[in-house]
């Protein structure tokens, strides 16, 4: 991966399964490159509580976005005040983003375009469409268009374009 300092990266805190994390986004975005891995030392293990060798971090890139995954142990949880919006050009590409993402997920957790990812990271499968729909100036159009958006888990382009229109 290109050494390139982005100057807000995201940092995502695992206990103990950052490797299969980054190796299931990997595979899911076509865009994506796994950069530089660090391993804990004998070091602070009293602190960290990590075996020799074990990994610390790793550098990935998802299109184009820089992210760090740290194992950092139980400490911490992910939860929905943090959520990682994945625009989509087509009803199609929803599909395959929800399906992949949500995939050992929280289906509890489903909701307007929201999904949480078997690791319980919050992710947002949005067609890019609905924001100029949200947009419009018309309110009825919005209202209508907010409240078919409320109905569903995975969104429905064409359901929403169907409510955009009035039908």
């Amino acid at each position: 991966m290109e050494r390139k300092i982005q100057r807000i990266t995201p940092n995502f805190w695992f206990n103990g399964n950052a490797e299969e994390a980054v190796n299931h986004y990997f595979s899911i975005f076509k865009d994506a490159r796994i950069g530089r891995t660090t391993r804990y030392t004998g070091d602070g293990k009293e602190f960290h509580g990590m075996e020799e060798g074990a990994v610390m971090t790793i550098e990935f890139q998802l299109e184009d976005q820089q992210y760090l995954a740290l194992n950092g142990g139980g400490d911490f949880k992910f939860n929905e005040a943090i959520s990682f919006i994945v625009n989509c050009d087509s009803q199609e590409e929803v599909d395959y983003y929800w399906e992949k993402l949500s995939e050992g997920g929280d289906e509890s957790a489903q909701v307007c375009g929201w999904l949480k990812d078997k690791f319980g990271i919050s992710w947002q499968v949005v067609p890019i469409e609905l924001d100029d729909m949200m947009q419009d100036g018309d309110k009825e159009k919005v209202s209508r268009v907010m409240n078919s958006l409320l109905q569903m888990k995975k969104l429905d382009l064409n359901e929403l374009r169907r409510a955009y229109v009035g039908e």
